[in-house]
């Protein structure tokens, strides 16, 4: 009988009651067109040779390979390939399970599409007493997110035609050896698909960079030279940086041309108390635009109300200068009309929309945002916005029936569930309080949508810039005040919540970056207690 998968583990000492654990959990598969080509790197414990010697010999599926010189992972994971006859390949390392019924979904998703050349699910992290620790409910493919970290990981199959195709794995990246094939596969794969269960159990060890970020720093290292290489082939014109989290990574985009950027801003005028003193909100968001923006190719779009004081307008004219376009409004209060009209009148191929309370922190925000709006398939870039307490009131949205702010009020320096809040990741939408797009994108959509001028004017924006099959993208590394709501009334009208799940009920109803793992009504990532089997033993 061909196999149909063929499961791919390297074996390199490991303790023998966790190897026993990893022979169980594949001897349990419930699918059974399986093969496990097991390659023993001349482990140095006779015991661990003998374990599995047993096993192959108990289990025809089970295909041993033994070297007579350690030729470390990537070598022996090289090696495991070479004996694999499956269609599909799937990576486990010698210390970790499979859930019982994790090669029969592998195997019902790629039967089920044709197109699909690389898969991956959820995964629990255990600890060294097989408890499991958390559980990483991942969103659908998200290729920004993956450009800062490996949060594919486990479970991993793809086709083994394209893992041959791209090469296998590669010397050199030792450590980071998955990552850099993962790259490779997804650059070329026809579709990325992703099972939102937990089909893997990945165990935390003191040896593992999992269990501890020193055990291992030249397979950070490694990541980053594969992402570089990565941004090579791909075509983006960027260098590649550690984050402070080990394993996480900042891609730092080159600008293109020198783009004109438009800073669009409706304002009236208003005034308010902001760390214990009074200020005129438009006046200060430019000063901070002025005196903080290290890219020096923008324009200042003021779309003011005719109530707006001559005081203001006089300090705003004096702040910008020749950078000034003044444009007056003069009809009763629709963001979204007043957003559309400054778009109109500005000169800029990318449009930055920005409240007029807002503040200015990272000097390079403008920089950061214009490389990932300027990548060719995103749609809009939106900032990570504090409030005046330091809390977080924008990481992106959520859509989970009706929109959220992912991790609302809480504290800026945490990093979230699998770094979440750490790095730039694809979400399916961002708040118009400060958000990037192009020009052409804006006109081609239609602008923002006039029906709904006051609340989630930007959350329909970012479904119809989505319909059209580009990203949106919130990223970190812009960072900025907003005094959310100084300016204007922050209720939310019925009748706008009505509008907008009348026309995007589907679509607010399967946010491919949710998790149905996820409790549902939340922002912050809690796990569904029936999901996580948290402090249950696995195994």
């Amino acid at each position: 009988m061909t196999a149909r998968i063929s499961v791919v583990t390297p074996v390199f000492d490991p303790p023998l009651a966790v190897l026993e654990e990893t022979i169980a959990s594949v001897r349990a598969q419930t699918f059974s067109e399986w093969e496990w080509c097991v390659v023993d790197d001349a482990s140095k414990d006779e015991a661990v040779r003998d374990l599995l010697r047993r096993a192959a010999a108990s289990e025809p599926r089970i295909r041993l390979h033994e070297r007579e010189h350690n030729g470390g992972i990537v070598q022996a994971s090289n090696t495991g390939l070479a004996m694999a006859t499956g269609e599909i390949v799937v990576l486990l390392d010698h210390d970790d399970l499979l859930a019982p019924h994790a090669l029969a979904r592998v195997a019902e998703a790629f039967r089920d599409q044709p197109e699909l050349d690389y898969l991956y699910s959820d995964e629990a992290y255990l600890d060294e007493d097989g408890r499991s620790f958390f559980v990483f409910c991942k969103p659908d493919w998200s290729p920004e997110r993956f450009r800062a970290q490996m949060y594919t990981c486990h479970l991993s199959a793809a086709r083994r035609s394209l893992v041959e195709e791209v090469g296998g794995f590669r010397e050199g990246f030792d450590g980071s050896q998955d990552y850099d094939l993962v790259l490779r596969l997804t650059e070329r794969a026809r579709r990325i698909g992703h099972l939102p269960e937990v089909l893997y159990k990945w165990r935390m060890t003191p040896a593992s960079v999992l269990g501890n970020a020193e055990a291992k720093p030249y397979a950070y290292e490694a990541g980053r030279r594969a992402l570089e290489e990565h941004c090579q082939r791909v075509g983006i014109d960027a260098t590649v940086e550690h984050r402070a989290i080990p394993g996480t990574y900042r891609v730092r985009r080159q600008v293109r041309d020198q783009a004109l950027v438009s800073i669009i801003i409706p304002t009236r005028g208003s005034s308010g108390r902001v760390w214990g003193a009074e200020r005129v909100f438009v006046t200060a968001c430019v000063r901070s635009i002025i005196e903080r923006t290290t890219y020096r190719h923008y324009e200042i779009v003021i779309v003011a109300d005719t109530s707006t004081p001559l005081q203001v307008i006089a300090e705003i004219r004096e702040l910008c200068g020749d950078r000034l376009r003044l444009v007056w409004w003069d009809k009763p209060f629709n963001f979204a009309s007043k957003v559309n009209l400054g778009a109109y009148e500005s000169s800029g191929q990318q449009l930055l929309l920005l409240n007029d309370d807002i503040e200015v922190v990272s000097p390079d925000w403008i920089e950061e945002m214009l490389g990932l709006v300027q990548e060719p398939d995103v749609g809009l870039v939106g900032a990570r916005l504090l409030l005046a307490d330091g809390r977080l009131q924008h990481a992106g949205h959520v859509y989970d029936g009706d929109p959220h702010h992912i991790f609302f009020h809480r504290g800026s320096h945490e990093a979230g569930p699998a770094s979440l809040l750490q790095i730039p990741r694809e979400c399916s939408g961002v708040t118009a309080a400060c958000l990037m797009v192009s020009k052409t994108v804006y006109e081609d959509v239609g602008g923002m949508t006039t029906g709904l001028p006051s609340n989630f004017n930007d959350v329909d924006l970012s479904l119809k810039v989505r319909a059209k099959g580009l990203r949106v993208i919130w990223t970190p590394d812009a960072t900025l005040y907003h005094f959310e709501s100084q300016t204007r009334d922050s209720t939310v009208g019925a009748d706008e919540l009505a509008f907008l799940r009348s026309r995007w009920s589907v679509a607010m109803s399967n946010d491919p970056y949710w998790n149905e793992g996820l409790v549902s009504g939340r922002n912050d990532w809690l796990v569904r207690p029936t999901r996580s089997g948290l402090m249950d033993r696995v195994g």
